[in-house]
């Protein structure tokens, strides 16, 4: 009975740890990409004619950002799942 009761706080605190998890991996992200964002535009600002390439820059660095953070997500459903 005590180890029932032990094991359902540790599923809860799990939980929360899970949710928090990924509520920090996608604030991180949006934070990263918010950057790349801004950094672009001020590239693009100085030197106008390189414009394609700081683009594809910016979205070759974003796509990696959000495939980190796709999987920090996974994890975190994993960790909830398991």
């Amino acid at each position: 009975m005590i180890l029932g009761l032990i094991l359902l706080q540790t599923t809860g605190i799990a939980n929360v740890g899970a949710a928090i998890g990924a509520g920090i991996a996608i604030v991180g992200a949006a934070i990263g990409i918010g950057k790349i964002g801004s950094s672009a535009l001020e590239a693009i600002a100085r030197q106008p004619e390189k414009t394609s390439d700081i683009r594809s820059s910016m979205i070759l660095a974003a796509a990696l950002i959000e495939g980190a953070t796709f999987f920090a997500i996974l994890v975190c459903i994993l960790a909830l799942i398991l």
